[in-house]
């Protein structure tokens, strides 16, 4: 069943007043510009975005036949998202899942299943945060209206092929991020907007989890109350940088790196054509997408430099935790 239909299939049933995000890592980010649409353009409709066992231990009151609560994990198996899901329907809340593995344990709980790709090419690791904004997009639109409904439809026929071919396109950049930036101790990541959590899975998740990096992230707005302390001629930074609404903050964080002759990599959604194909109206939602199919790339080509595979753990998947 398609994101369409699910919504229209739910509202049937109740009225929603209530939409909550839940995952972990970087299935918890891929969410994160479903929810900032939703603030960016509900006027009643409520919206949180969690980490699946603070969404268990701490549960919020509004979840109820009133609230839609979507979940998302890549294989289906993250025990906090699993419980998440029971923990939702408990209270009698619509639970929608996003994930690639169909029958897995993700699904047992969950009144609508959504299957994406992931594996097949750039492009597919994008679906999972494209499903959950869809969902996002109808939600509005079926609920409250959405002005610019048929931009964003327009925007997701392009997309994928758009973010497909600027990772392509990204190799010779990416293989001299990686010589940069191969023996760095620690990396900063920072962006703004719709972006600004895939700021934080590039930290947490290809950082710190794959590549076992120290690294720290805060949104590019934050940056000058606090972070910027650090900087200093050849400290690493990551600066992802948006084509919208937030590029004036984006700017004002490279203007400052530059100016203290940071070691910056910027990786930059106008580089990639993005306003040529994407209405202004909704460019902003779509910055993640490009943004994260070419930061892919940018990983796979430091993992090659570090000769540290993106697959390699010490914990995960190997201890009891």
């Amino acid at each position: 069943m398609n994101p369409k239909a699910i919504i229209k299939e739910i509202l049937e049933k109740n009225d929603i007043a209530h939409v909550v995000f839940v995952g972990c890592g970087a299935s918890k980010a891929d969410l994160y510009p479903a929810k900032y649409f939703l603030d960016q353009n509900a006027q009643k409709l409520s919206v949180s975005h969690y980490t699946s066992n603070e969404f268990n231990y701490a549960t919020p009151a509004l979840v109820n036949e009133n609230t839609i609560v979507i979940t998302a994990s890549l294989g289906g198996t993250t025990p906090e998202t699993v419980e998440a899901n029971a923990v939702a329907k408990a209270k009698g809340a619509h639970v929608v899942s996003l994930t690639r593995s169909e029958g897995s344990p993700l699904t047992k709980d969950a009144d609508y299943v959504i299957i994406h790709g992931f594996a097949e090419n750039y492009a597919a690791k994008l679906e999972k945060t494209g499903y959950a904004l869809q969902l996002a997009v109808e939600l509005l639109n079926q609920t409250e209206g959405y002005a610019h409904y048929e931009d964003m439809q327009d925007g997701f026929d392009k997309i994928y092929e758009l973010s497909q071919q600027s990772a392509l396109s990204a190799r010779k950049e990416a293989k001299l991020f990686a010589e940069q930036f191969k023996d760095e101790d620690v990396i900063y990541v920072m962006s703004s907007g719709a972006t600004h959590e895939v700021a934080y899975s590039t930290s947490v998740c290809l950082m710190m989890e794959m590549q076992w990096i120290n690294s720290g992230t805060f949104h590019a707005g934050e940056y000058f109350h606090g972070p910027f302390e650090i900087t200093d001629k050849d400290v690493p930074f990551i600066l992802l940088m948006n084509d919208g609404t937030t590029r004036p903050i984006d700017a004002r964080a490279l203007t400052f790196l530059e100016r203290f002759d940071a070691k910056t990599a910027v990786v930059d959604g106008l580089d990639y054509g993005l306003s040529s194909i994407i209405e202004k109206s909704v460019i902003d939602y779509f910055n993640p997408f490009v943004i994260t199919a070419v930061f892919r790339v940018y990983a796979e080509e430091l993992a090659k430099a570090r000769q540290h595979p993106l697959t390699k753990r010490r914990y995960m998947w190997k201890l009891e935790y």
